[in-house]
């Protein structure tokens, strides 16, 4: 039993019938090298046994009444795997086309939250002979380390070895509190957040006089409200549309050493900045201005906070779509960026987290339904292009449940005003790059895909010619 952080809640808050707050996946699969071969049946048992295990698999939502606190998180006592891993096949002729389709519905519907706030689809038919398997979870329970750090424990280093010990021991949880207690501790919680807010202002007071400073000289990370406007800029539907594809890590670092002051990060974005202008200037869309990025920046190693799964803070970057020349971009980027990571760090780890503690679940409804009714994200200053993250993964093989994973394609959430998410993770040597975006705004968000590795190629052939 655990109380929602703040920063945990608001993604519950901020959720809307367009506007969902999971986090999927598609996971790529060698069924061949499962000791005894591939089996649903199989393949759903050893997945039940496993997350017997992990708390967090077997959590799910308490609302304090009249909702004046968070929710908390408490065992389903009713716990049934059936309801979590399901089976179904990819329509004919079974190619990336026919996956990408499958797994974009799938992506458009929410989670039950009666239950706890995970899903996993495996899907057969494919004609390359994988399965897949596509993930889903609720941005409330995982971020980016935490949900792979989840798909971990369901992992092993060979096909027939032991599953990752990583999970903690599983214990018999106590009982939930009741209602009245519920209230009486939210009601507590509440009478102590005017001290916490007075105690919050003079550092972000402090941080916002600093800020103005780096501003004026030059040394401030990019301020968002100063986006141009595209066409996955304005309100989002329910649909999703994915899309994926592979780069070479081993490129990535090459060229990163090749470009001094550049980071494995600053290539990353410098090839998505690439192939985001290569999408829109084919389609006509290319803005004078450079596209701004939202990038989030884990703070697990750094954050005090015991409490809460998210632990996330957020920096600007412009992408350089305005520039032509690769390399040119790649070093604007890596400039750039040295001075975003440094006001970044100069911001404490808990920041977010801290003033998320005042997120309201009415205050938060009433403003998701005001932007999507009045359409207030086409109509005043763009605050971001998109989000871009990066997630490190491992680096030797691993196997889920026996089966080698050959591709894990991360796909977070898209948000009024950024309808699209472009998140990499690597794994065993490779960038596997996942696209999520709204179907309505970019129907071929694969070529999109596409254009990623074309622009790592640009940027290798420019680099080390």
């Amino acid at each position: 039993m655990e109380r929602l952080s703040g920063l945990d809640a608001s993604f519950l808050y901020l959720e809307s019938s367009a506007q969902l707050m999971h986090v999927c996946g598609i996971i790529l699969l060698d069924p061949s090298t499962i000791p005894g071969g591939y089996s649903f049946a199989d393949m759903k048992a050893v997945l039940e046994a496993r997350v017997a295990t992990i708390p967090n698999f077997r959590r799910k939502l308490k609302e304090v009444p009249l909702e004046i606190d968070h929710p908390l998180w408490v065992d389903d006592e009713d716990f049934d795997i059936d309801r979590h891993v399901h089976r179904l096949g990819v329509p004919a002729p079974g190619g990336e086309e026919e996956l990408r389709e499958v797994c974009g519905h799938l992506a458009g519907i929410p989670l039950d939250r009666s239950r706890p706030l995970w899903e996993m689809w495996v899907i057969e038919g494919l004609k390359s002979g994988q399965i897949a398997v596509f993930t889903k979870m609720h941005h409330a329970s995982v971020d980016g380390v935490s949900g792979a750090n989840l798909i971990s424990y369901l992992c092993s280093l060979e096909p027939n070895a032991p599953l990752l010990d990583l999970a903690p021991k599983g214990e018999t949880p106590p009982p939930p509190p009741g209602d009245w207690e519920l209230f009486g501790r939210g009601l507590v919680n509440n009478l102590a957040k005017p001290v916490k807010f007075f105690r919050l202002l003079p550092a972000t007071t402090s941080l916002v006089t600093k800020t103005v400073g780096r501003a004026r000289s030059g040394t401030a990370m990019a301020a968002p409200l100063t986006a141009p406007r595209t066409s996955f800029n304005g309100n989002i539907g329910g649909r999703r549309t994915v899309g994926y594809a592979d780069i070479s890590l081993d490129t990535i670092k090459e060229i990163r050493h090749h470009v001094e002051g550049a980071t494995v990060n600053d290539v990353v974005l410098a090839i998505s900045g690439g192939a985001l202008r290569r999408y829109l200037a084919d389609r006509g869309e290319l803005p004078e201005s450079s596209l701004l990025a939202s990038v989030p920046v884990s703070v697990h190693q750094t954050s005090t906070k015991a409490r809460g799964t998210n632990k996330v803070s957020s920096l600007f970057a412009k992408l350089g779509t305005d520039i032509e020349d690769p390399v040119e971009r790649l070093h604007q980027l890596a400039e750039d960026n040295a001075h975003a990571k440094d006001h970044h760090n100069a911001i404490s780890a808990d920041t977010l987290q801290d003033w998320a503690e005042f997120a309201a679940p009415r205050t938060f409804g009433l403003a998701v339904r005001a932007v999507a009714k009045l359409r207030l994200a086409e109509k005043g200053p763009v605050i971001h292009n998109l989000v871009i993250s990066n997630v490190p993964g491992p680096p030797v093989p691993l196997y889920f449940v026996g089966a080698r994973i050959e591709g894990f394609y991360p796909l977070g959430p898209i948000f009024h005003g950024a309808g699209l998410n472009v998140t990499v993770m690597s794994n065993n040597g490779r960038m596997h790059v996942g696209l999520l975006g709204d179907r309505d705004a970019m129907p071929d968000i694969q070529d999109l895909a596409d254009d990623f590795p074309k622009e790592l190629e640009a940027l290798r052939a420019a680099v080390l010619g």
